[in-house]
């Protein structure tokens, strides 16, 4: 796996994707966990297509800023960027936007492992 793998993904704000729905605020504007989702799906995708036949990808930290609120019914982009491979270990660069602009950004940190076995750990 190579650094600057990259990836972009796409969701409309909507009822559900709300602080005041997920519980995190108290208003119609885009929860921040929703955002950090959509982040850590981009860095997700961004390595799947390299990983071998029974491997993911696991989020292990999350470090970002909210920087702007966006309301129901807009498009918001993430898009990470694979920056460092370490063994296991992937960190990415990630930013979040809307129609207006950057909504969010930070870092993202992700752990390759293999599915059955970490699932079986779980047992």
């Amino acid at each position: 796996m190579k650094t600057g793998l990259t990836f972009t993904t796409t969701m409309q704000v909507v009822a559900e994707t709300t602080a005041e729905y997920i519980g995190s605020g108290d208003l119609a504007v885009l929860a921040t966990p929703a955002m950090c989702a959509l982040m850590e799906n981009a860095a997700m995708m961004a390595v799947a297509p390299h990983l071998e036949a029974g491997q993911t990808t696991v989020g292990t930290a999350l470090n970002i800023e909210h920087l702007r609120a966006t309301p129901i019914g807009k498009t918001v982009t993430a898009t990470a960027v694979l920056t460092e491979v370490e063994g296991r270990k992937l960190s990415f660069n990630i930013a979040a936007r809307d129609e207006k602009g950057i909504i969010g950004e930070g870092t993202h940190s992700r752990f390759v492992v293999d599915r059955e076995r970490f699932m079986d750990k779980l047992k």
